[in-house]
């Protein structure tokens, strides 16, 4: 068996995986919702975003310890962030009942507002990082940065649990009678694909670089655009199983979710890079992908708040088409500038 065979084998593999524990994750996830009284957008937020934001955990943590390539880690979450939201392009075309921001809830409004702000902080760390002179405050050599983006994730999930709870124009599920082994069995298979999708997901990007070395892309775009959607595929392949289920607020909160864990992510490979403040050692050109993220976070926001009616050429709604531009903007800078 020849190398590329194998490189492909082994992604495939890892792909196929993870699509089918995916839909595992969402079915179970959905009957562990029904039977909690909890709903899609926050098993999406809280429980998927964070099983299928592993592989990028991986990738950055052994970025900056074995590797010592802190630009790695950092383009890699942030990568993400662009790719999730480009994601909802893809929902907006898939999901035909109706217009993806009139169909889905406005409790998604929160957590994108504090996806917003973790990635206004990251932004804004990076740029003045590279102020001249200007050192980066610390405390035993993580930036101040990080606790303030934890501490935006943790806020953030309660203050969304307690919106869906308390809002009555949220509409929740009711208590489903999974009592005993029908609970336990949600449990299991929940804990099992998120075990699959975690595994294989971490194991895609290293595939993904097998692949492009075996294909001779390893220097070139290709190769590298390859290995960065490869961190992404548990959160594409959770998506679509999702609105498979025609669960779109699961769909929805899984992709903003999984931007707000990647902030996360963010702060704990700055806890792992024992160089000082991890911002400070990379380049300023990242600031451009968290504040891409942003816009396009925005963009979803106003679209979410407005709800606008009608889909340009039947496809997708004027939103999807801000988000493409922005999307390939900043694949534009990053592809010219970068290193």
């Amino acid at each position: 068996m020849s190398a590329s065979t194998w490189a492909w084998g082994q992604f495939l593999l890892c792909a196929v995986a993870v699509a089918a524990a995916g839909y595992r994750l969402c079915r179970s996830g959905e009957a562990i919702g029904a039977a909690w009284g909890l709903t899609g957008s926050w098993i999406g937020l809280a429980l998927l975003a964070a099983v299928t934001s592993l592989p990028e955990l991986v990738t950055g943590i052994s970025a900056v310890t074995v590797a010592n390539t802190p630009n790695i880690a950092l383009g890699d979450a942030l990568g993400s962030c662009v790719i999730n939201l480009g994601f909802l392009v893809v929902v907006d075309f898939v999901f035909r009942d109706a217009p993806l921001y009139r169909a889905a809830s406005r409790s998604h409004i929160l957590s994108g507002a504090f996806g917003v702000v973790a990635l206004g902080i990251i932004g804004s760390s990076i740029l003045v990082s590279h102020i001249p002179g200007f050192d980066q405050p610390g405390v035993l050599g993580v930036g101040l940065y990080s606790p303030m983006v934890m501490l935006v994730y943790v806020v953030a999930l309660r203050m969304s649990f307690r919106y869906e709870q308390g809002d009555g124009s949220v509409a929740r599920p009711e208590r489903a009678m999974l009592l005993g082994g029908g609970q336990r069995r949600a449990l299991r298979e929940f804990a099992l694909a998120a075990l699959v999708v975690a595994i294989a997901g971490a194991w895609l990007p290293v595939a993904g670089g097998r692949l492009a070395d075996a294909m001779g892309w390893n220097r070139s775009f290709v190769g590298t655009l390859l290995v960065a959607a490869s961190t992404s595929l548990p959160e594409l392949a959770v998506t679509l199983s999702a609105l498979r289920l025609r669960a779109l607020d699961m769909a929805v909160g899984n992709l903003l979710g999984s931007n707000l864990f990647n902030a996360v992510i963010i702060a704990i490979d700055d806890l792992f890079y024992r160089h000082g403040p991890l911002l400070a050692h990379v380049s300023s050109l990242h600031a451009i992908t968290a504040f891409s993220a942003v816009v396009m976070t925005a963009l979803a926001m106003i679209g979410l708040f407005y709800r606008p009616e009608g889909r340009v050429l039947r496809a997708v709604g004027w939103i999807s088409i801000a988000l493409v531009g922005v999307y390939l903007a900043n694949s534009y800078v990053v592809f010219l500038h970068g290193d």
